[in-house]
């Protein structure tokens, strides 16, 4: 696969084809591409919610109103939605949890390795949250990578997608009781296969010249 081919033909979907669905079988190795994603000290400071039926669909469409019900089509024609949550805070569930997985995935030599590895972790989100004050927006940062690895692994799979952060967060935080689960949405994600009325999907792309994003030291 060429990526800087999929780069260069990749785009933003702005109307879906409400006919076509994504494979479960292809829909199942997107979601695998995206529990992979990597992240600052292996926090995985995420939880995704999968909208792939209509009614789930028009629950998280249910924040799409107002200024941002231009953007309700997209999910309500997607083939499949996804929001994007980050832990509003790191608590020491979550890396007692990590730290658990490590130890079943075979990563620690000796009791000494495991020790090593929770002080590190525990270093890092208490240097964001006590010095730097922006735990919560350090882990949102890798909620984003995690956006990135699954928009060019759709282009990849010759899927087409939308990255959406319009949307009411206060309206999808009631809807999915997202506080009470210590999560803050961050941004959705839609999937699926572009309408021939796409009109975004016929423009140019346009990005900034190398000369101006690059500069050699």
């Amino acid at each position: 696969m060429d990526l800087l081919n999929v780069s260069k033909t990749r785009y933003t979907t702005k109307a879906y084809d409400q006919g076509k669905t994504i494979p479960q079988e292809q829909f199942d190795r997107l979601l695998e591409i995206l529990r992979l994603t990597p992240s600052s000290i292996n926090i995985q400071p995420w939880h995704f919610f999968i909208a792939d039926n209509q009614l789930a669909k028009e629950r998280i469409a249910k924040a799409l109103v107002g200024k941002y019900a231009y953007n309700a089509p997209k999910v309500l024609d997607s083939s499949h939605t996804i929001l994007f949550c980050t832990k509003a805070d790191i608590n020491e569930d979550h890396l007692e949890n990590l730290l658990s997985r490590d130890e079943a995935s075979g990563r620690f030599k000796d009791s000494a390795a495991k020790q090593g590895q929770k002080d590190s972790r525990s270093g890092y989100v208490n240097f964001y949250r006590n010095e730097k004050g922006d735990v919560q927006r350090w882990a949102e940062n890798q909620t984003f990578i995690a956006l990135g690895q699954i928009l060019l692994a759709a282009g990849i799979e010759g899927i087409d997608a939308t990255p959406i952060g319009g949307f009411d967060e206060a309206i999808i935080s009631e809807e999915l009781a997202l506080v009470e689960q210590g999560l803050v949405p961050s941004v959705l994600l839609t999937l699926g296969f572009r309408s021939e009325n796409d009109f975004n999907a016929k423009l140019p792309k346009s990005r900034l010249a190398k000369e101006e994003i690059f500069t050699k030291l």
